[in-house]
């Protein structure tokens, strides 16, 4: 039997794009599914459709639960995420923007490398780009392009991978970002002072509690850049506090290991 697995759709102003997100929820291959729909406040129609799209029948009979989240203000990406997890009735969870889709075969290409490598908590994969809508006339690029010459060559453990995010944060794919939750709540959850950037600060605190992050060559998610994004303008880099984190300087005077140093020097090894 199909080991049940969450998925969690976090939206804020998603109405142009959040029922083309969850169909494609609905559509996935893999059968044993919980739905986790929070909306962090939305000023538009994105709670309205939300609804609406989980009232029909074929939803009820989808999927194992479906929970609707909606809170009185809006809290910031962190947060939502937060309460994604703690809702999620299973340990194994997937995040998915309201304005992204899985691909067909996401949670079944996951769920097969999650039981083919035990020691795997975090894991990611490749994301197909797309500019506006996911029409393949749209179709950007693929991210990462190159394995495994990057942060998840199989020659790096947790302790190489912290001292290379500390340098920067070299993870452009995190829409393909699957996990169990306990690894999460061994590190306290995500850190709800950083309202819009929530993934970076994860990557350091995931590593330096030893968690490796793990990673397949093969496409599981399409991300859409479009411009009502907050995360494709770049905003939220601006509102980290950086001053939590240790920068370049930091690393290179400590030792490293020629392995995690030849990635460090070679920007184009980072995808």
């Amino acid at each position: 039997m199909e080991a049940l697995v969450t998925i969690a759709v976090a939206a804020y102003n998603s109405a142009a794009f959040i029922e083309e997100t969850l169909d494609s929820v609905y559509n996935q291959s893999y059968r044993n599914l919980a739905l986790v729909i929070s909306d962090d406040c939305s000023k538009d129609d994105t709670v309205a459709i939300i609804n609406k799209w989980v009232a029909q029948e074929r939803i009820k009979t989808r999927f194992h639960t479906v929970e609707v989240i909606t809170v009185p203000k809006n809290t910031g990406v962190s947060a939502n995420c937060n309460r994604c997890i703690a809702s999620a009735p299973s340990d194994w969870v997937k995040f998915i923007a309201g304005d992204d889709i899985l691909l067909p075969k996401c949670m079944e290409d996951n769920m097969n490398f999650a039981q083919q490598n035990p020691e795997a908590k975090i894991i990611f994969s490749q994301v197909k780009v797309y500019l506006n809508t996911f029409n393949e006339s749209q179709f950007s690029k693929v991210i990462p392009q190159y394995f495994p010459d990057n942060l998840m060559h199989p020659s790096l453990k947790a302790y190489d991978q912290h001292q290379l995010l500390l340098v920067s944060d070299r993870i452009n794919y995190t829409p393909s970002y699957f996990f169990n939750k306990q690894a999460l709540a061994k590190v306290g959850g995500y850190d709800e002072s950083n309202r819009l950037v929530e993934d970076y600060p994860m990557w350091l605190k995931l590593t330096a509690s030893g968690e490796q992050l793990y990673y397949f060559h093969k496409e599981t998610v399409g991300y859409r850049i479009h411009q009502n994004a907050t995360n494709n303008k770049g905003e939220a880099v601006q509102n980290l506090d950086s001053s939590k984190f240790s920068i370049k300087e930091n690393v290179s005077n400590k030792k490293v290991s020629p392995n995690v140093k030849k990635f460090m020097d070679s920007d184009e090894s980072i995808s």
